[in-house]
């Protein structure tokens, strides 16, 4: 006869184990078990006091600390341990760091994306973390709000094709799979939907609205597994979403069947008392976040005591508080805590954190996230250089000039800026304040002085600051107690600074200048007023200019910028988002020609910062086409970006001119490579409703194909889209696909002047 209790036996099914543990359990253990905390300061009181369910910011120390004390406790029920591995594992001493998630978005690949994410499972789950907080869903509309990085664009569509396949990276196999990590869908709902930018504003977004372009991506990954959601910030009609029943509990769990985890944001609980001023305390605060179905509290210590004084005055049920129990133990259940809580293995972890195989796939990502964004012929750089076998860049040719590049600009050798938010040095924790190890990143200075051939000259000169720091004037610390982050004051130009790089400018053959933004412009609380390069920037690309040097710009930055007349007139641009850890690397490569240029937009740049908004997928109708001072066309959009060759598109043909609502449009369209370098095209189809119900996107992404093409290559490409996916929400609020004319609309980019359109008929 087994002595195990009946929560303790792995033979049972889970939801037997949990509702026994439940029973078992006193209230301040059921409270405990809801909260999330913040384990910078120590992991003691958290485990032996607070009985806690979860934990995050966990460094290795505190990590190993907290699964001994849990052993040790009455009901030995083990931690789910969290942490931000947002592009890789952000925050563990030689992680793999790949390129942020909208550079990884200008890849177009699921394929690559899915790869990303199980390799960072499988280097996350030997460190003992099992949760990550990724992907993010947000849909990303002003360019000035600070997590325009963390996002995969603008399009709901792509953001659902490569969330998913993050979601089935990270979680792998099954929770089960000893690699397998749980995601996180955030931010639910409408969070980057902000006013002015600023990060974390009411959300000015009605249901209809939210359904027609907010919400898909969600109950895209709902219905496909993810098991957590993260509640935004943001209020929506004077409604916190911490609280926004209609979202959680109709549509949520409701509409969409979601079985899973929900988490708030960081101190939401607390941020309706504090900071939204709807709740008196933190007792009603609590009663009301636990009925509108929360599970999991982050950081919110106040919970603790809230809770189980909202119990005691008949605020709240403690049924209710099972209820979130239950799903918070069936996570720890299917992962197999109970029989191993996972906990950190060196031996693993020696053979898969920042492992040769994750490098070579971080390159590859990389090199597939540059964007050519201009190019008057000037690159590749040298058409007759190959890649050695040692990555090396070799003359195809014996007698081949050598060539003198200048690599100047304040991120040609700045690895942290490279790597993005989220990453090692970038303010989150407190132990890593350096960062990764300095080797593991090539700098787009390391990437030149690599792989340029032997014999050529390669100079350096920062040339120019981007900014200091200064304390805030309203304190030090929020009214949490959260520390401010300080307030950037730009750069002044340095002549000296400037003099150096023009000198060095002018005794090369080609100057690469890389200059974007830096983390203090980047994140949570960092929204900028402006797009414009910060500090001596400007300054610098225009001595630059005036040398006469041919000059590829290099755009390393969180967020599409604002670029210069002296930027957008030079002889290249290549915009890298945040590239990671062998971002330089691809840069050069690209340059040398080495590789070839395949990244597209997963997002319009601006023009200026006044001509927000510039998403593609606007709705129709105002007086005019432009501002009376400036164009409303996007210098660069969805979609869009160059190669070394030239690709043509022809012959499109829809295959079935009349569908019904079950059947699936089939196109083909014939796509040859007309120049003289290999290609790696991204077919884009978008459908246009000529007449509808309701005003509407005037086009929508709705499919991609990637195909390669050798030089003088044509291909026969076939092309599908469900008529199910051709709908709208209308008016009621509900989404529909209306009977009658379409568009189907197929080329390179999301621009009008670029598709050829193809006309179908769907029939009632």
């Amino acid at each position: 006869m087994s002595d195990l209790l009946p929560y303790q036996d792995p033979s049972r099914p889970v939801a037997e184990r949990v509702a026994d543990l439940v029973r078992r359990m006193t209230l301040p253990e059921k409270v405990g078990q809801m909260m999330q905390l913040n384990a910078v300061d120590g992991v003691e009181r958290l485990v032996n006091e607070v009985h806690v369910g979860s934990i995050l910011h966990t460094s290795p120390e505190n990590a190993l600390l907290a699964h001994e004390l849990t052993s040790r406790s009455r009901l030995q029920i083990p931690l789910l341990i969290a942490e931000d591995c947002i592009h890789g594992h952000s925050f563990w001493h030689g992680a793999t760091i790949y390129p942020t998630q909208l550079g990884m978005a200008a890849t177009w690949s699921a394929e690559l994306l899915e790869r990303v994410a199980r390799a960072t499972a499988v280097e996350v789950a030997a460190t003992g973390i099992h949760w990550t907080f990724s992907p993010v869903l947000c849909i990303t509309r002003d360019l000035r709000w600070g997590r325009v990085s963390e996002t995969f664009g603008e399009d709901p569509f792509l953001i659902g094709e490569l969330a998913s396949a993050m979601v089935r990276g990270y979680q792998g196999d099954g929770l089960d799979d000893p690699t397998a990590i749980l995601a996180t869908a955030k931010h639910f709902a409408g969070y980057s939907e902000t006013q002015g930018g600023r990060d974390a504003t009411e959300a000015d977004i009605s249901r209809r609205k939210l359904r027609s372009w907010f919400l898909p991506p969600f109950e895209r990954v709902a219905r496909e597994g993810c098991r957590t959601f993260m509640l935004g910030y943001q209020s929506m009609d004077g409604v916190p979403i911490t609280v926004n029943e209609w979202l959680l509990s109709d549509v949520l769990r409701g509409e969409w069947g979601y079985t899973g985890t929900l988490v708030t944001d960081w101190d939401n609980v607390g941020r309706m008392v504090w900071e939204q001023h709807i709740q008196p305390d933190h007792t009603h605060a609590a009663a009301a976040a636990v009925r509108a179905g929360n599970d999991m509290v982050m950081t919110t210590p106040q919970f603790f005591e809230g809770a189980q004084e909202a119990v005691r005055q008949g605020l709240l049920d403690e049924a209710q508080l099972d209820a979130a129990v239950a799903r918070i133990l069936a996570l720890k259940f299917e992962l197999g805590l109970f029989e191993n809580p996972r906990r950190p293995d060196p031996e693993r972890q020696a053979q898969v954190v920042g492992s040769s195989q994750h490098a070579d796939l971080n390159l590859e990502v990389a090199r597939r996230s540059l964007v050519l964004l201009t190019n008057d012929g000037t690159l590749p750089l040298d058409g007759g250089l190959v890649a050695g076998p040692d990555g090396r860049a070799v003359a195809a040719s014996a007698g081949a000039p050598t060539r003198r590049i200048a690599v100047v600009g304040p991120n040609a050798d700045d690895p942290h800026t490279q790597q993005g938010d989220w990453a090692g040095a970038s303010g989150q924790v407190d132990w890593l304040p350096d960062g990764h190890p300095r080797e593991m990143t090539q700098t787009v200075l390391d990437g030149f002085r690599d792989h340029v051939p032997a014999g050529w000259e390669v100079t350096h000169a920062r040339g120019a600051d981007i900014l200091t720091l200064v304390p805030d004037p309203e304190g030090e610390l929020f009214p949490d107690g959260q520390p401010r982050p300080q307030v950037v004051q730009p750069a002044e130009p340095d002549a000296a600074m400037i003099a150096e790089a023009v000198a060095s400018a002018r005794d090369a053959d080609l100057v690469v200048a890389v200059v974007g933004d830096r983390i203090e412009l980047v994140g949570e609380g960092r929204s900028t007023a402006t797009l414009d390069l910060v500090g001596a920037q400007v300054a610098l690309l225009d001595a630059l200019a005036e040398t006469g040097t041919p000059l590829v710009v290099v755009v390393v930055a969180s967020k599409p910028l604002v670029l210069p007349p002296s930027a957008r007139d030079a002889a290249a641009i290549v915009w890298a988002a945040n590239p990671g850890m062998r971002g330089g690397r691809a840069v050069a490569e690209l340059v040398l020609g080495l590789i070839e240029p395949s990244g597209r937009l997963p997002l319009s740049f601006a023009e200026h910062v006044g001509q927000l908004p510039v998403f593609y997928n606007q709705l129709p109708g105002q007086h005019g086409t432009r501002y009376a001072d400036l164009t409303q066309r996007p210098p660069f959009a969805f979609g869009e970006g160059l190669s070394y060759t030239t690709v043509e598109y022809a012959d499109l043909s829809v295959l079935d001119a009349v569908v019904g609502l079950e059947d699936t449009v089939r196109a083909q369209v014939t796509v040859s490579n007309t120049g003289t370098r290999p290609a790696h095209e991204t077919v884009q189809v978008y459908v246009r409703d000529t007449v509808t119900s309701v005003t509407w996107a005037e086009k929508e992404l709705k499919a991609y194909r990637q195909v390669d093409l050798a030089p003088g290559e044509s291909q026969v490409v076939d092309l599908e889209v469900a008529v199910a996916d051709c709908t709208l929400v209308d008016a009621q609020g509900r989404r529909v696909v209306e009977p009658g004319a379409f568009e189907l609309l197929v080329g390179p980019s999301s621009r009008d002047e670029v598709l050829l359109v193809g006309e179908f008929t769907v029939k009632g």
